[in-house]
């Protein structure tokens, strides 16, 4: 899955030619995210997660968030202000003190490297079955954006969601976003989409408006790491995946409450701007840093931190106790991963019509779905992008009367 509801559009005229060669001078970078692991552990055992060691209890040391800070701000692709993402397994299974010390960490940094004019955000990802008033009161004197995993309805949520004891989580999940709201905290909420949700559009959508959520991004259910077959996987799921976008998209015209939905308004963004995509965060070396409660770091996709390949071994291209961001591109698995996910990019933008509103996608779906990066069309986009794309410019061209001429 898509660790996040981050991505980078770089914009241009869709008059300009933007060929191979115009990849190939793209610098790195700059950073737009760094995600850290501070602990695998999770305390729910969701069916379709993708890491592998969501059992392992260990935590990272609060002192190696200035070693991590260090090599991300001392990189030459620290170049823009950028959001620090907690996420994987459980951040909030951390003790609260420890995201006290990751601000002060912060500060530090902005201190050493005072030439540097940053922002950096800090965000958590997180399935709020903790979320308490000290919880609440940790994020409000922390500044954390917060983002809620709530999959919808309890039927929904509670069939895959689960404790380690097998018992549904969908209480303890509304209880913490109940405490949010309580606090006026705001938040989004990410919800995987599995076979199963395909059917109730209607209940997914009335459940967040009647629970006042209306920031929502959808996760389909990915072939990926851990999860080796989603139940979107047979052919007869994608008319059905098409179906329930077009009444989600009815209902949000429909709707007399603000409904935002992720996909809907990545695709209104290019389309009001006329505007293609070169690549996106997930595909450009540096644009997203990931690190674990180790050091250990990777670019491209969050998701290849934590697993091991036959292709590629694992994902981790140093420490930052040896190495610095710039160090490891000399190396042969940086360059062979990097290379593999350039020719899976060109070839993209040279076989697919759609490749303006991908940038050329997301290297692990490519992976786990067909064992390489250089690869193009993955189940993973003809849901996420194709058909979001076709239902949602099918709308916008009816809500504004327009001929169909894309």
């Amino acid at each position: 899955m898509t660790t996040t509801s981050s991505q980078q559009f770089t914009y241009v005229p869709s008059s300009v030619d933007s060929g191979e060669d115009q990849i190939k001078r793209l610098s790195y970078g700059p950073v737009s995210l760094v995600v850290i692991q501070a602990t695998p552990f999770c305390n729910l055992d969701c069916d379709y997660c993708y890491l592998p060691d969501r059992g392992n209890r260990n935590q990272m040391d609060p002192e190696l968030l200035d070693p991590i800070l260090d090599a991300v701000l001392s990189s030459p692709y620290a170049r823009n202000d950028f959001t620090l993402l907690w996420h994987a397994g459980e951040p909030l299974t951390m003790p609260r003190d420890f995201y006290d010390n990751a601000s002060s960490a912060i500060a530090r940094a902005g201190r050493r490297y005072s030439d540097y004019p940053l922002q950096i955000a800090q965000s958590i990802q997180t399935n709020a079955t903790l979320i308490d008033q000290r919880w609440c009161d940790c994020l409000r004197r922390n500044a954390i954006n917060v983002g809620v995993s709530l999959d919808g309805p309890a039927f929904l949520h509670d069939a895959h969601r689960r404790t380690r004891k097998g018992l549904g989580s969908h209480a303890a999940t509304m209880r913490g976003i109940e405490n949010l709201q309580k606090n006026d905290i705001p938040f989004s909420v990410i919800s995987v989409l599995t076979e199963t949700s395909l059917d109730h559009p209607d209940e997914l959508f009335q459940f967040f408006i009647d629970n006042g959520i209306n920031d929502v991004g959808f996760n389909m259910e990915e072939t990926e790491g851990m999860n080796r077959r989603s139940s979107l996987d047979h052919g007869g799921c994608e008319e059905r995946y098409r179906q329930f976008l077009e009444r989600i998209w009815e209902l949000t015209q429909e709707g007399s409450q603000e409904f935002r939905l992720r996909e809907f308004d990545a695709i209104f963004s290019l389309a009001y701007t006329d505007s293609r995509l070169l690549q996106t965060d997930m595909n450009q070396p540096f644009v997203i840093v990931s690190f674990d409660h180790r050091g250990n770091f990777s670019t491209f996709d969050p998701e290849l931190l934590s697993v091991r390949t036959e292709a590629y071994g694992d994902f981790s291209l140093g420490n930052v106790f040896n190495d610095t961001l710039e160090s490891v591109t000399h190396t042969d698995k940086f360059q062979q991963i990097e290379r593999d996910m350039r020719a899976g990019v060109l070839a993209c933008r040279q076989e697919c019509s759609y490749f303006g509103v991908c940038g050329g996608g997301a290297g692990s779906n490519k992976y786990w779905e067909r064992g390489t990066f250089a690869c193009t069309e993955t189940q993973a986009c003809r849901y996420r992008i194709k058909m979001v794309a076709d239902v949602a410019l099918s709308g916008l061209e009816k809500t504004l009367g327009l001929s169909n001429t894309l």
